[in-house]
């Protein structure tokens, strides 16, 4: 590194602005290399069949120069050693972030992993290999006034040199990406001309006199093509900005066309499907309007797959296509007329799976699984879409919460809740989600939460008297139920209502029998209570009704016998 104190002065008459002046001479001339044997080194860093980034790790820039030294070759005996011809190989940034014509962003998860693994990456161009050692770079300082003049005109030719070097680049950079190529090489160039010029501009450096402000207008001349230069390739890309967004809104309008055509398709076969439901429970008598779906749960004995309509004021249980396995802990939700049981286990595992039963085949489809496998969670349908909140696996409990969208056939995480909540209870009311109670992996809870779509948050509502996990949760009257659960110590029958104009928890009246993991479902604005566990492991066999202003009361039924974790939801 030679440091010239006079340098980028007039005549060097004065000191230099300027002192950082870094000189790099080239070590090792190499062949070029094809991109066949280039590219497995670098395959990272390719965006695209023919773009890549240039900026190398330390293991790929260790394996282009072991490649690179392979194909050295020896110096041409015309190309000059001294100090005259060295050249300065890179040049200051612009003052904002530019990109490569074309160069598409890498995902963040890529930028981060680059940025950990490595302190240093250099900008730069293709064509340049990362293989100088300051280290090796002379540590003489300059004499006199005539050495110091001496290197001020060869660092002028050599920024000269550099600039022009650089335009010819740029141009040819920027005709390759027209053609849809980005890979560029100074071999392009003709290597005799260029010695040439490099002979002639040392001859004029030894034998003339050159002063700084000769190049001065040249200097800015070739500033100003350059900023012209940016000022296309800005206009190129901002063009293509705005192909690409007018593509992507006909995109978005053929997709909307696509949908309203769709539900007219499906207004048809929602017709089709209580038709086909009222024909089947005609055969046995059985109101359609009636029914509770009760899927999967344990009897006592064994852990169920099936599938059952239950009519509770008949007394009446129909048997319908069993699930692909057997399912408990589950959660269950409509959405266009199908039922969507997902999450769950089946005492030994837990699953991510999801199925979802058509009620015209009577059979069941395999849908897109869960983020992760959890059970004991909770769900609900919001604005033709199935939230899945909460749960756990057994080892640690979630306040994760997944959304289905049918239109994308798969689950996204959405906002988390504030609070971790494992055998919570959920309830939509008046397009606001509610996430109740549950168990945080240290302590059951009695805190709500709400979701509102409009305010893309959840928040923090007014919390229960008593904690509650493994309750059920319905909605009768614009007001929301908690029913049951355990508490810390016991099971308990203790019910409280909410009620989201007052914006508070009120004790409603008690069901006749401790239960938790229970199954409920509201059927002609009555609240249905199926089975559950008390202390310990007695499953009950009851039902219980409740009709506003009349209390609870037991309906001792045959006809489901014994259920617990199981689900339940009416169509």
């Amino acid at each position: 590194m030679n440091i010239n104190p006079y340098g980028w002065t007039t005549d060097g008459a004065e000191r230099t602005l300027y002192p950082a002046q870094v000189q790099i001479r080239v070590r090792l001339q190499c062949q070029p290399l094809p991109e066949e044997q280039f590219r497995p080194i670098i395959a990272d860093n390719y965006y695209s069949q023919s773009h890549f980034w240039f900026e190398l790790d330390h293991a790929q820039a260790s394996k282009l120069i072991s490649l690179l030294s392979s194909r050295a070759v020896a110096p041409s005996a015309s190309v000059p050693q001294n100090s005259a011809a060295w050249r300065t190989l890179f040049r200051p940034l612009p003052p904002f972030n530019k990109k490569e014509e074309g160069e598409v962003s890498k995902p963040p998860s890529k930028i981060d992993s680059a940025h950990s693994d490595q302190s240093n990456r250099k900008s730069g161009s293709s064509d340049v290999a990362p293989c100088l050692d300051e280290s090796n770079l002379p540590l003489e300082a300059p004499s006199d006034k005539k050495v110091v003049e001496n290197d001020e005109k060869g660092l002028i030719l050599s920024k000269l040199e550099e600039l022009v070097l650089n335009r010819e680049y740029k141009d040819s950079s920027s005709s390759s990406y027209v053609e849809g190529s980005a890979v560029v090489n100074d071999s392009q160039l003709d290597d005799k001309d260029l010695v040439k010029e490099q002979m002639v501009l040392e001859d004029r450096n030894e034998d003339s006199p050159v002063s700084s402000s000769d190049f001065h207008p040249v200097i800015a001349q070739l500033i100003r093509e350059e900023l012209k230069g940016f000022k296309a390739e800005y206009i190129r890309r901002m063009s293509y900005m705005e192909q690409r967004l007018a593509d992507a809104e006909k995109e978005i309008q053929q997709l909307k066309e696509h949908c309203m055509m769709l539900e007219s398709i499906c207004s048809p076969s929602m017709s089709l499907v209580d038709q086909t439901v009222n024909e089947s429970f005609d055969e046995m008598n059985m109101d359609p309007d009636d029914l509770i779906f009760l899927v999967g749960g344990c009897d006592g004995e064994s852990w169920l797959s099936t599938l059952d309509s239950y009519s509770p004021s008949q007394d009446m249980k129909k048997s319908l296509s069993p699930m692909t396995m057997p399912r408990s802990y589950a959660s269950v939700a409509v959405l266009n007329g199908e039922l969507y049981i997902f999450g769950g286990g089946n005492g030994s595992e837990w699953y991510d799976t999801v199925e979802a039963y058509n009620l015209v085949s009577n059979e069941w489809t395999l849908r897109a699984p869960l983020n992760k496998e959890k059970g004991s969670l909770a769900g609900a349908t919001l604005n033709g879409k199935i939230f899945a909140l909460g749960g756990g696996n057994g080892i640690e409990c979630f306040s994760d919460v997944d959304m289905f969208d049918l239109d994308v056939g798969c689950w996204i995480p959405t906002r988390s809740m504030l609070q971790k909540r494992f055998a919570l209870g959920a309830a939509e009311l008046n397009g606001v989600l509610y996430a109740v109670g549950g168990y945080d992996g240290k302590d059951y809870l009695n805190s709500v939460e709400r979701l509102d779509p409009r305010e893309h948050s959840w928040t923090r509502i007014g919390g229960m008297k008593t904690k509650r996990g493994s309750h059920t949760v319905v909605v009768l009257n614009e007001k929301l139920y908690a029913m049951g659960g355990f508490d810390g110590n016991t099971m308990v029958p203790s019910v409280e209502i909410y009620d989201p104009r007052l914006d508070s928890w009120m004790d409603g009246d008690s069901m006749n029998q401790p239960r938790g993991y229970s199954a409920a479902a509201i059927v002609n604005k009555s609240i249905y209570v199926i089975g559950g566990v008390e202390d310990g492991e007695n499953v009950v066999g009851t039902v219980e009704l409740y009709e506003e202003g009349e209390g609870w009361r037991v309906i001792k039924q045959t006809a489901i016998g014994k259920r617990c974790f199981a689900s339940a939801i009416v169509p």
